[in-house]
């Protein structure tokens, strides 16, 4: 039993605190208006000065892998964090709002 809240993509909330843990690649090439990015390699270091604990965040990565492994870490420290069960390829299956760094047509790699 985990112990923070799973969700679907389609159901993250508009105006939600979203939080894509994917590598900087990943993230130019197609993302979510508003996402902040932090890899999941830099979080230990990054999320203290970065992640107000008094905030909900719905954490993100492709398929889930990266994403559920920080929502436990940070949900460890404290934090509130939401599991987005499906990622980005369950963001992209919802029709929801896609960006790229570059300008160029979005795309989830």
């Amino acid at each position: 039993m985990s112990d923070f809240e799973t969700i679907r993509a389609a159901d993250v909330p508009e105006g939600a605190h979203l939080l894509d843990v994917r590598e900087g690649y990943e993230f130019s090439a197609g993302h979510a208006p508003g996402a902040l990015h932090i890899p999941v390699d830099e979080i230990p270091a990054r999320f203290e000065g970065e992640l107000d604990p008094d905030e909900d965040y719905h954490v993100i990565c492709r398929t889930g892998g990266r994403s559920v492994q920080i929502t436990q870490w940070l949900t460890a420290q404290g934090y509130s964090a939401v599991f987005v069960a499906d990622g980005m390829d369950g963001w992209i299956e919802a029709g929801r709002t896609l960006e790229a760094d570059s300008g160029e047509e979005p795309r989830i790699l």
